[in-house]
């Protein structure tokens, strides 16, 4: 089964490394991983999509809990959430062809960013079956290249960063709590 997984984690170096590493050191693959800053440049949100049952999700989320650079976790595959990828796809075109490229950009809202005598570039933005079922249109015509972002997914009710102090680290919340204690 696929699961949506959303972190926040502080944004600097080797964070990204340190997730990566998390899922190869024990045998599970990345299907798609998106990362951003957010509203806080100090913070960063990283999406990412694997595969697993319930009981390999619930290894990854406690091993991604016990990361000192991630803030929260938050497993998105239940929740009611909105999911998007972005795609550009460079498409063979010739005159013959390329009203017929240019009807299917319409039918799935794509855009035309680049045009070329022998091809068109195209981009879209959508669910993964909306961009698979396009790229399936295009195929016939031939796909010369393809750059995709992999699922970016916001739960619709609950916000990742709403609990606990912004941008904070489990580090800083630790020593936080040494100095009320001292």
């Amino acid at each position: 089964m696929k699961h949506t997984i959303a972190c926040l984690v502080e944004n600097h170096s080797g964070v990204l490394a340190r997730i990566s590493g998390l899922f190869s050191a024990r045998g599970f693959n990345i299907d798609s991983l998106a990362v951003g800053t957010t509203t806080d440049p100090s913070v960063s949100r990283m999406t990412i999509v694997t595969r697993g049952d319930e009981k390999i999700l619930e290894q990854i989320m406690k091993q991604l809990n016990k990361v000192v650079d991630v803030i929260k976790v938050e497993d998105l595959t239940s929740e009611e959430s909105i999911d998007r990828e972005l795609i550009l796809v460079k498409v063979n075109t010739t005159a013959v062809t390329r009203s017929d490229v240019m009807q299917i950009t319409n039918t799935f809202r794509a855009k035309i960013v680049d045009v070329s005598p022998s091809w068109m570039t195209l981009e879209s933005t959508g669910t993964t079956s909306k961009i698979d079922a396009m790229l399936e249109l295009l195929q016939p015509y031939g796909i010369r290249e393809i750059a995709r972002t992999g699922l970016l997914s916001m739960s619709r009710r609950t916000d990742l960063a709403g609990s606990g102090k912004k941008g904070q680290s489990k580090k800083m919340a630790k020593e936080e709590e040494e100095e009320v204690a001292n």
